[in-house]
């Protein structure tokens, strides 16, 4: 059996363990295209084959973009990885200058892209790309070679030894990928992840999610250049599981119809989409229906696990999960049995509402730089706690330091940053990788996030806020999508906030109430902001008097990544939202424009 140790291991330990009839699924026009563990393996070599023709190297770079997670995706990857040459992901929304920087930092020698919306931006800067030798696109194009010609160049096996070769040169502490991070200021970073450090991760984190070996299927739709989905799109692997790739987020509900999976992972935004949505079909119902649900959502809010909140409590969860959430799960397809949720915090309501529903929902924490699982929740074994991202995974070691930092020690730890000594140095110390976050464990092992460290300012009366405890905290408004505290060195607390356009229209409609229609009549509404400030008075309670925001302003805008207020993770880009709207920091804090 197939010792996995670097990442072209998966495949064949799939191929031998388990040999999927549907290892790596696709629809493409109507049809689900399945991919078998043989197919995948036998196509990944050929496409090792051709770029050895077309004269890739060991630690050459070969950047993978694409839109959307499908097959073609994993292949090259496995392709790339085989001839020891790296794979650099890049996000498809960047900037075209961003594209620029990371392709010459990189010095990329060829590139695989998704479709028109990549390829355009990749025309206008290739030029500008000196080691840059061709591009290859996954769909149909007269203006670009397709994909399958780096599959025809390899269709020969008569250098498959030569494979063999570059493939047992590899060691397991070798760079295997270089991830980049575009931060919420300056230009990105360029994390380098060794074979062993997603390895590791990905068998250690096997152990916190319950799968069937060989008999399991995942819906995968997030972003598979980050490292979260790419991390368990390996662990699938390994596990025998069926991967599934949605067609968009728009086709989410569609497709969980369609495949009924048991596993899939998320990020908090989008299940407050779907807990927005359905609790904006509750408000529609009437009559003892509209009762029953609402009386199911209070039960759901105060949920603790483990029959904590006693047999009554218990009781009365079972009748609404047989009357009301039932009809959640089969929304979601029926049969999921762990949602995983990282790249930012979880409200612990949506925690609590969604365990209650049967829909195990489980949060985690990690890094790009670690892999990038840290800690992570799970249901069985008492390994579950509410408003915590759970225990350290296997051979990971957690310490806070004396300002609340926290450390992390493990496999997981990334090499350093790309040509970047200097940054490196700076949170790699005594073999800790230092996270910028700020967190505290509890006497089980519980990890509790509570800000980042940079992130943290003061006051001019010399306290410290921290911004993301009360960011998450407004966000369980219905009313509030995004909100960004501002008030570094001024006297107070004050924030920036976008309302839920959708909710606040549907809200509008139930009440009766003209408050408009476009974004600009909404915000400037007298009454809507007197509801505002409802909203941010009730969640200010749970703060100290110099933490509580004392002012706000509405912005017009839907804080988005094409606009530029979010990195592609969703974390806010702070330094860009506070100058987007600096009018309204000056108007609250009353300075000179």
């Amino acid at each position: 059996m197939t010792d996995v140790k670097r990442l072209f291991d998966f495949p064949h330990y799939q191929l031998e363990k388990y040999n999927l009839q549907k290892s790596l699924v696709t629809k493409d026009n109507g049809e689900w295209l399945e991919t078998s563990s043989q197919e995948y393996v036998d196509k990944a070599n050929a496409i090792s084959r051709g770029l050895i023709r077309l004269g890739v190297q060991p630690n050459d770079k070969v950047a993978i973009i694409s839109l959307t997670n499908r097959t073609e995706w994993n292949i090259c990857d496995i392709g790339i990885l085989q001839t020891g040459a790296q794979d650099i992901p890049i996000y498809p929304t960047i900037s075209e200058e961003d594209y620029l920087y990371i392709l010459n930092h990189s010095e990329c020698v060829y590139c695989f892209v998704s479709c028109e919306f990549v390829l355009e931006k990749i025309n206008k800067i290739k030029d500008k790309v000196p080691t840059l030798k061709g591009v290859y696109c996954f769909d149909e194009r007269e203006d670009c070679d397709h994909w399958s010609e780096v599959l025809k160049i390899g269709e020969d096996d008569s250098n498959q030894d030569e494979v063999e070769k570059r493939k047992a040169a590899v060691n397991e502490e070798d760079l295997a990928t270089i991830i980049y991070t575009s931060g919420t200021t300056g230009r990105p970073k360029g994390v380098m992840l060794s074979h062993k450090n997603i390895v590791s991760n990905a068998i250690n984190s096997t152990y916190r999610l319950p799968m069937e070996l060989g008999n399991t299927k995942a819906l995968s739709f997030l972003p598979v250049c980050h490292v979260f989905e790419r991390m368990l799109l390996y662990m699938y692997q390994y596990n025998g599981v069926s991967i599934y790739f949605a067609e968009s987020i728009e086709a989410i509900s569609a497709n969980l119809q369609e495949i009924k999976p048991q596993v899939m992972t998320v990020v908090p935004r989008l299940l407050e989409k779907i807990y927005d949505t359905i609790y904006a079909k509750g408000g529609d119902l009437t009559g003892i229906k509209k009762r029953l649900f609402f009386w199911a959502i209070d039960l759901g809010l105060r949920y603790e696990p483990y029959g904590q909140n006693g047999w009554w409590y218990e009781k009365q969860l079972s009748l609404a999960r047989k009357l009301i959430f039932s009809k959640w799960q089969e929304a979601l397809g029926g049969n999921l049995q762990a949602v995983a949720s990282g790249s930012a915090a979880l409200q612990p309501r949506l925690a609590r509402i969604f365990n209650a529903a049967g829909i195990p929902v489980m949060e985690g924490y990690g890094l790009t730089e670690t892999s990038p699982v840290v800690t992570v929740n799970d249901m069985r074994n008492n390994l579950f706690r509410i408003g915590t991202v759970g225990k350290a995974i296997k051979d990971t070691e957690i310490k806070i330091a004396q300002d609340g930092e926290i450390l992390v020690k493990g496999p997981q730890v990334m090499m350093g940053y790309f040509k970047e000594t200097e940054l490196t140095s700076e949170v790699l110390k005594d073999s800790y990788f230092h996270t910028g976050d700020i967190g505290e464990v509890d006497a089980d092992g519980f990890l509790k996030i509570t800000d980042r460290k940079k992130e943290m300012f003061k006051t001019s009366g010399g306290k410290y806020v921290a911004p993301q405890l009360l960011e998450n905290a407004m966000k369980e408004s219905f009313f509030i999508e995004q909100i960004m505290v501002v008030g570094d060195g001024e006297k107070m607390p004050a924030a920036f906030i976008q309302l839920n356009f959708d909710f606040v229209k549907e809200w509008a409609h139930r009440k009766k109430v003209d408050l408009g229609t476009t974004p600009n009549e909404l915000i400037n509404n007298e009454r809507l902001i007197k509801r505002i400030q409802k909203e941010v008075d009730l969640h200010n309670k749970d703060f100290g008097n110099w933490e509580k925001i004392k002012r706000f302003e509405l912005t017009p805008d839907i804080w988005g990544i094409d606009s530029g207020h979010l990195t592609p993770t969703m974390k806010l880009k702070r330094k860009v939202i506070k100058q987007k709207y600096i009018a309204l920091y000056n108007k609250i804090y009353e300075h000179d424009s």
